[in-house]
């Protein structure tokens, strides 16, 4: 029945989807899915590789990805996460995420701009609270940052 619903209202089906790390051939696809985001933290996708990377194949396309750093012992921050369009809704962030989550035990922390509902609702999904908030974090517009966080 949900397949039959998805194709009446122009979403396919979603298919398996494989997490790996990122690669510079990748620059193209994560520049397009940054492009995409407006919500989503935007940086030069070449510094992702200062960091670490991961991303979700769907499909046989770079559907999204998930730019974390260890910043101490037992204390990880999640700098960046965004999912092309056309794959939202199909458990792509909530993979990448979980993925972090369950490589690295502690403290996890990240920051969401406040007007950001459906991200923070995702966050609290997966058992992330708010922490603190950071006003005029962002720019382009300026807004605070929601500080959140999770112990894994």
């Amino acid at each position: 029945m949900r397949a039959v619903l998805d194709r009446l209202f122009g979403r396919a089906v979603a298919a398996k989807f494989t997490l790996r790390a990122a690669k510079p051939e990748d620059l193209p696809v994560l520049s397009v899915i940054l492009a995409e985001c407006t919500k989503a933290a935007h940086w030069n996708p070449a510094d992702f590789f200062a960091y670490s990377c991961d991303v979700a194949v769907l499909d046989g396309y770079v559907a999204g990805f998930v730019v974390w750093r260890e910043t101490y012992p037992g204390e990880t921050e999640i700098l960046n996460l965004a999912v092309q369009a056309r794959f939202r809704r199909r458990g792509v962030a909530v993979a990448l995420l979980r993925s972090v989550i369950r490589a690295h035990p502690g403290e996890i922390f990240l920051e969401v701009r406040q007007s950001n509902k459906a991200a923070r609702r995702l966050y609290h999904s997966l058992g992330f609270e708010e922490a603190g908030i950071r006003p005029e974090y962002y720019e382009e517009p300026p807004e605070a940052a929601i500080v959140m966080r999770i112990l894994s």
